[in-house]
């Protein structure tokens, strides 16, 4: 069961009208945006809104120490379809400063005016982009992780996938990502909390995905679910997802298969925490972001 504290948010969450469309729904999520970046810790410099391609862009958050900086490209969550790096900006500057990395937050385009295969090649574009351009920050090339939560988990698995003996991706961050989109959704009764989860209402994912491959795109396609790629290479990985999100169960599932590919993979599950708990003024959500940047700090050192 959710931890008794978070019941009336919860409640709150339910009791609200579901929304009709994605519009609805980045609407409704604009109204959290201040509640979730709330506390944010200060980093040494923000470069804001720099270009990476047509529609592409992203915020460099600079870490408090003594450059090269290792680097994080960090892939927000929102189905595809809603957030930004505004919406991240607390959760990337705790990374930040948690971690000791330069973090490159992408704003990538959106479904579904921009359906698959758009926003996964943004995010390809955007890791290459850092790669070429981070030194100018403080960045160091050489040693660059790839994260992000909810669909930026999907896009990382994807990303390193597709970038697998192009760019030596350190490590990944995954938090409580999209693996199997479709599996996921049928087995959301499976892991959500009792009443479904208050974050991620059952019809608000339907209808994420289905912006998602609006174009065509089969869940099948390893690019779409990355738990069908090729995982004989992916960097070591750090997973991190609460035990009553509808996704939990993907996490498990990756990181099985993770293991069964003889990679590296550590599990952090948080009990009685739903989807999105990382950017909640909860305990659990300290705790992951401190195991998360501890594993960071770990694979990208020296």
């Amino acid at each position: 069961m959710p931890r008794e504290d978070l019941e009336p948010l919860f409640a709150a969450m339910r009791a609200m009208p579901p929304a009709q469309s994605i519009a609805e729904l980045r609407q409704g999520f604009a109204g959290f945006m201040a509640m979730i970046n709330a506390g944010a810790p200060e980093v040494a410099a923000v470069h804001a809104d720099l270009p990476v391609a047509d529609g592409v862009r992203v915020d460099v958050l600079v870490p408090h120490g003594t450059p090269p900086f290792p680097v994080l490209v960090y892939l927000h969550g929102g189905g595809w379809s809603i957030g930004n790096c505004a919406s991240h900006a607390k959760l990337t500057r705790q990374l930040a400063v948690g971690s000791g990395a330069l973090v490159v937050s992408v704003d990538y385009r959106l479904s579904p005016e921009h359906p698959f295969p758009a926003p996964l090649e943004d995010c390809v574009r955007a890791v290459r982009w850092a790669r070429e351009n981070v030194a100018r920050f403080g960045g160091d090339p050489a040693r660059i992780a790839i994260g992000g939560d909810s669909a930026g988990g999907n896009l990382s698995a994807s990303v390193a996938n597709e970038l697998r003996g192009e760019v030596d991706l350190r490590a990944a961050l995954l938090i409580y990502g999209a693996f199997e989109v479709r599996q996921a959704l049928r087995d959301y009764d499976l892991y959500a909390a009792p009443g479904g989860d208050p974050v991620l209402p059952r019809p608000m994912m339907e209808m994420m995905i289905d912006a998602y491959l609006s174009g065509g795109a089969s869940s099948e396609d390893p690019r779409v679910s990355p738990l069908h790629g090729d995982l004989s290479k992916f960097p070591p990985s750090c997973l991190l997802c609460g035990d009553l999100d509808p996704l939990y169960g993907d996490t498990l599932h990756f990181h099985d298969a993770l293991r069964r590919a003889r990679r590296e993979s550590e599990l952090h599950v948080y009990r009685g925490m739903p989807h999105a708990f990382v950017q909640l003024a909860v305990r659990e959500a300290d705790e992951a972001v401190a195991a998360g940047c501890a594993f960071l700090r770990r694979k990208l050192a020296g």
